[in-house]
C-alpha cells in the first residue's frame, strides 16, 4: 500500500501544481478585478473545481495509506484545507489554505531546489497575504489597506517584520492574516539561515573528506615506500656477502 501512495503523489505532483495555479488565477481574479455577472459565476465554478480535486487527491491519500489512523493525525492541515470552504464565515482566510495547497504541489514538485523553493515560498506568501488582506480590508470603514499597490507595501513591510505603521489592518480577520504572515516571515527566514547554515556544513565537511582522503592516500604511500626500503635493506646484506671477496 505505501508504494502505492508513494506512486500516487509522485504522479499527482504536477497536477495539483496546475489546479493550484488555476485556483490561484481564480482568486486573483475575485480580488482584483471582482467581477460580475458571467464573470463571477466562471470564478466561483473555477474556484470549487479546485477544492473538489484537492478533496480528491486528500480521500485517495488517506485510502491508499496503509495506516490511515495515523496518516489522518499527520495531515491535519490538509484536512483544513479542504474544510475550511465550507466554513463561510472563515472563507476569508485563505491566506492559510493558499498556502497550504501550492506548498503542497508546488513544493513537492521542486523539492530539493531549496533557493528556488525559498524565493518562490516567499513571492507566494506576500501575494497571496496581499490579496487576502485586500479583500478583507477595503470594504471596512477607517482602513489603511484600499488598494493593492497598499496591501503588496503592507505585505512587505508586514514579512520583512519592519512595520512602518503606516499602514495595518483594523478588521479581525485582517488581523488574523497579519498574525500568520508574521509567523510565516519567521519561519522563511530560520528556513534561509537553516539553508546557508547546512551548505557551510555541507562545504566543511567535504573538504574535511577530500582532506582525510588526501592524508590517507599519501600515508599508503609513505608505507609503501617504506616497505620498498625495507625489502632493500634486507636485499643488501645477501648480496654483499656474495660480492665481497678479499684477496
Amino acid at each position: 500500500m505505501q508504494d502505492r501512495l508513494d506512486n500516487w503523489e509522485h504522479r499527482a505532483e504536477w497536477p495539483l501544481a496546475a489546479v493550484a495555479a488555476v485556483f490561484l488565477a481564480a482568486y486573483s481574479v475575485e480580488v482584483l478585478v471582482q467581477p460580475r455577472g458571467f464573470g463571477a459565476r466562471a470564478v466561483e465554478f473555477a474556484t470549487w473545481l479546485s477544492w473538489a480535486v484537492f478533496t480528491a487527491d486528500y480521500a485517495a491519500r488517506l485510502y491508499l495509506s496503509p495506516d490511515r489512523k495515523q496518516w489522518f493525525v499527520r495531515h491535519l492541515a490538509d484536512l483544513a484545507i479542504v474544510l475550511l470552504p465550507l466554513l463561510r464565515p472563515l472563507r476569508l482566510l485563505r491566506l492559510v489554505v493558499l498556502i497550504g495547497v501550492m506548498q503542497k504541489a508546488v513544493g513537492n514538485a521542486i523539492r530539493g531546489k531549496v533557493i528556488l523553493y525559498t524565493i518562490s515560498g516567499a513571492v507566494l506568501l506576500v501575494y497571496v497575504a496581499s490579496l487576502a488582506v485586500l479583500q478583507a480590508e477595503r470594504n471596512a470603514p477607517e482602513a489603511h489597506i484600499v488598494n493593492f499597490g497598499d496591501a503588496v507595501w503592507w505585505a512587505i513591510t508586514t514579512i520583512t517584520t519592519v512595520g512602518y505603521g503606516d499602514m495595518y489592518p483594523v478588521t479581525t480577520t485582517g488581523r488574523v492574516i497579519a498574525a500568520l504572515l508574521m509567523i510565516g516571515g519567521i519561519s522563511l527566514v530560520g528556513s534561509i539561515t537553516a539553508t546557508i547554515a547546512s551548505w557551510i556544513v555541507q562545504s566543511v565537511a567535504d573538504d574535511d573528506n577530500a582532506t582525510a582522503a588526501a592524508t590517507a592516500a599519501h600515508i599508503n604511500e609513505l608505507r609503501s615506500e617504506i616497505a620498498s626500503l625495507r625489502d632493500e635493506l634486507r636485499q643488501a646484506p645477501a648480496n654483499g656477502s656474495g660480492t665481497d671477496r678479499r684477496p
